[in-house]
């Protein structure tokens, strides 16, 4: 059975899949990617955290960006445990969190090294818009939206 809860980037179980996240990421992209810098946890409030047996397995988190727009960031499932729809349940929890806080739209970035990142946002109505902010400096980068 999956458990979804909510937790902040204090997290100590969130800490160690952001580090699995940025290896994997380092080996898709190499270890100095320009993406990386965006890649930070620091003071992140709203974070979703799944888990398998009380074993972490994956998780992701939302950041405001606007005050109509929360940023997701931070998605990542254990290999293990990929194919079985976390990402979506963890997507999804996010989405209804940032509906909570009042947003009516959510954005991310991935790179066009993560494809099955980006068949999931599709998959879950994110559209891909143009790249945002200092992204559009990025070959690489893939921006997305969706209305929530």
């Amino acid at each position: 059975m999956i458990k979804i809860t909510r937790t902040n980037s204090e997290n100590q179980e969130f800490k160690k899949l952001v580090q699995l996240l940025n290896s994997d990421l380092a080996e898709r992209d190499g270890a100095n990617h320009p993406l990386s810098q965006f890649n930070t946890i620091d003071d992140i409030k709203y974070v979703i955290m799944a888990y398998e047996n009380n074993k972490p397995i994956g998780c992701g988190a939302i950041a405001e960006y606007d005050l109509n727009t929360m940023e997701i960031k931070r998605m990542y499932v254990s290999p293990e445990v990929r194919g079985k729809r976390i990402g979506t349940n963890i997507l999804s929890e996010l989405e209804n969190w940032a509906k909570e806080l009042g947003r009516s739209k959510c954005i991310l970035f991935t790179g066009s090294n993560q494809p099955e990142a980006s068949r999931l946002y599709g998959r879950m109505g994110y559209r891909q818009i143009q790249k945002y902010g200092k992204l559009a400096e990025i070959a690489d980068s893939l921006c997305f939206a969706k209305e929530i």
